[in-house]
This record gives structure tokens, C-alpha cells and sequence, in this order.
């Protein structure tokens, strides 16, 4: 038999390879003459660097940048082997690099995110992954576009600094220094949401407050974000206000559609053609899946509906694809619906939070749950 075992890194406790060889032990517990493939595994957010460098190859790039709220960090990006720089803007514009009692988007840039594309087009990067997940700003990508050499000024010629709250204050916008490089440029974002840039479903309403916005910020928020939206119809003659996935990332991807010409694709669709898995899983016999946590999110093109698609679309509707998580919340039925076969939770029974993400704790659960099932499936096998 072969097993593809494709697992997203669990947030906080191991990594997507150490978690898929965990599955692969347990595999192996059952069907010890089986062959395991083991691909790490990212959807555009945390984690889609290290998938990407392990399954392909590269180097890490470290440079100095600002964080969200200004302050000096040293932050990285990828560069694969063959060139493709890989950015994940949580690591320079991220919600966990701001304090919780500091979390306002109206004090946070995207400047930092800005840095590293700039800074990996000036080492001769030409083609980008940028995974735009866990951000804690709501500028639209002002700050990103001023690190890149845009210019926006209010209405007294002062210049802004890239913040959520200026977005309201933009009276011009000067596109005349932004790095040429970019016109030479592919990027591709990882996005994974549909919402507009503004209005009741937009970047400020939907996600404002898990990044610390009341209710008057968010007002305050959207209007400025409708104020961008016009704004760069006025400049560059471009209306992207309700594309979906403009409001990704407090309307960061809609920067990147605009100024930079950018594609907005799922996820873990690019990871999955970057690693040029279809061909293993055409030839599976079984397919594990999974994340740290399985909610109504893991139906919204996370990895393992991500990867139910890509089978469906490969005719493979037949093949059990067993999804396994560290908890499941909500009880998301609608996987089903989407090819998973059926999905578990690894934790064997009551147990704290700070014992259930010890690492060693993890893989083991990993590997009882995954050899659990494999008794099962041994048990219908002919």
C-alpha cells in the first residue's frame, strides 16, 4: 500500500514534517512493507517558508527591519533553490509581534513586509510567494507601498507614514519612485479569503477586532480604507475596492493587486504545485491530512480541504483521505463534503493546554492515533 501523508505544522508545537513522520511511524506500526510519502505541508501562512525550503531546497535570508509598530527586529524571507523568494508577511507585520495590551490597527504598518520584497528584489528576486496570513494592521498596504517608494501625502503636502490611521488623510498619492524592479516581477499571494476591501464583509469589519479595534476603529477604519480605494482609482486609474481578496490581511492584498501587479491564488494551491504532489497522491492508497486545530476555517481552503480539492480534481474520489488535528471545534461536518473520509482528534483524554502542545506529547499521540487507524483500515482491507 502507499500512504501520502500531507500534515500541516501545528502552531505552537511541531512542525509539518516532524508531524507527518510521526504519522508515518504510525503507518508503518500497521503496514510495516508500506511506502510513506511524507511532504511538508503550509497554506500561506505560518509555517509555508519551512515547508517550501524542505521540500525544495534554499536558504533562509536575515535582515533588519521594523515590526508593526516601528521597532527594530530581524526578521527573513526564503529564497529557493531556484530562485523564488518566499515572504511571510507574519513575520514582519504579524499580530504576535505586538504586545496584547498594544494591539490597535490603527497604530500598526505593513512597512516591515515592504522591506523584505524590497530588499529581495534588490538581491535579484524576480519571481515571489508572499503569504499574507496572521497580520496585525489594517492600512491597506500603505506602509508596505511606502517601503517600496510610494508616496502618499494629505492634504497640507505632509507626507504620511503608513498607517492605519492615515488612511482617511490621503489626499495624493505619488507613484513616480516605486522600485522599478517590481514591474519585472511575479508575486503570487497565498490568500485564502474572498472578502472586499471595505463595507460589511471588508478587512476592517470582519477581522478589526481580533487585531484590537472597538467598534469606533473599525468605523473609523473602514472609512479610511473607502478613502484608499478611491484615492488609487484617482492615481492608477484601478477600481479594486470588492475584488475578492482585497481585504485580506487589513486590505493588503489589495496593495498587492494594484501597485504591484500581483496574483491573488489559495494557499495551499501554490504549495501544492511547488511541491508537484499530484502524482503521489494520483498513486495513494490512503491520504492523511491535517492541522493543529480543525474548525469551519479548515472548510475555508485550509490544507486539508485544500488537499480533498486537488483529489477530487484528479478523478482520486475514491481514495480515504483521513484528516487528524490536535482538537476539532465546532464539529465541521462539512468536511465530508468537501472528500474527507473521516477526521479525528489525537488527544487520548483529559489533559491541560501546556501538556497537550509539549512536542513529545504531540508526536505521540500523533503516532497512537494514526496507527489506531490504520488497525481500522487493515481490518476492511481484503
Amino acid at each position: 500500500m502507499k500512504f501520502v501523508i500531507a500534515m500541516d505544522s501545528f502552531k505552537d508545537c511541531a512542525s509539518s514534517i516532524e508531524i507527518g513522520q510521526a504519522v508515518s511511524k504510525g503507518v508503518r506500526a500497521v503496514f510495516p512493507d508500506a511506502e510513506t510519502k511524507v511532504f511538508p505541508i503550509a497554506d500561506g501562512g505560518e509555517g509555508t517558508i519551512e515547508s517550501l525550503l524542505q521540500g525544495l531546497g534554499g536558504s533562509i535570508q536575515k535582515i533588519e527591519i521594523l515590526d508593526p509598530l516601528g521597532n527594530n527586529i530581524t526578521s527573513y524571507y526564503g529564497i529557493l533553490s531556484d530562485g523564488t523568494a518566499v515572504i511571510e508577511m507574519a513575520t514582519a507585520s504579524g499580530l504576535e509581534l505586538v504586545p496584547i495590551e498594544l494591539r490597535n490597527p490603527m497604530y500598526t504598518s505593513t512597512y516591515g513586509t515592504g522591506q523584505l520584497i524590497s530588499h529581495a528584489l534588490d538581491m535579484g528576486a524576480t519571481n515571489f510567494i508572499v503569504g499574507i496570513g496572521g497580520s496585525a494592521t489594517n492600512d491597506a498596504g500603505m506602509g508596505m507601498l511606502t517601503a517600496l517608494g510610494v508616496k502618499f501625502y494629505d492634504k497640507n503636502g505632509n507626507e504620511l507614514r503608513g498607517k492605519g490611521e492615515d488612511l482617511i488623510h490621503i489626499y495624493s498619492i505619488n507613484i513616480e519612485n516605486i522600485n522599478p524592479k517590481l514591474k519585472d516581477a511575479r508575486i503570487q499571494v497565498a490568500c485564502d479569503v474572498n472578502n472586499p476591501l471595505y463595507g460589511s464583509n471588508g478587512a476592517a469589519y470582519i477581522y478589526g477586532p481580533q487585531k484590537g479595534a472597538n467598534k469606533e476603529t473599525i468605523e473609523f477604519l473602514d472609512r479610511g480604507l473607502q478613502n484608499f480605494a478611491q484615492k488609487t482609482e484617482d492615481t492608477i486609474h484601478k477600481d479594486i475596492s470588492q475584488v475578492p481578496g482585497a481585504g485580506a490581511a487589513g486590505g493588503l492584498g489589495a496593495a498587492l493587486l494594484a501597485y504591484c501587479g500581483a496574483e491573488l491564488i489559495s494557499g495551499i494551491t501554490i504549495i501544492l504545485e511547488y511541491l508537484q504532489i499530484d502524482k503521489d497522491l494520483s498513486d495513494a492508497d490512503c491520504v492523511f491530512v491535517g492541522e493543529g486545530k480543525m474548525d469551519w476555517q479548515t472548510c475555508m481552503g485550509k490544507a486539508p480541504s485544500g488537499i480533498a480539492n486537488r483529489m477530487k480534481a484528479l478523478g482520486k474520489n475514491d481514495t480515504p483521505i483521513i484528516a487528524i488535528s490536535g482538537g476539532i471545534k465546532d464539529d465541521p461536518i462539512e468536511l465530508h463534503e468537501m472528500g474527507i473520509s473521516a477526521y479525528f482528534s489525537i488527544v487520548p483524554g483529559p489533559i491541560n493546554l501546556e501538556d497537550a502542545l509539549k512536542k513529545e506529547n504531540a508526536l505521540d499521540f500523533v503516532q497512537r492515533q494514526s496507527r489506531e487507524i490504520c488497525y481500522i483500515i487493515k481490518s476492511f482491507s481484503p
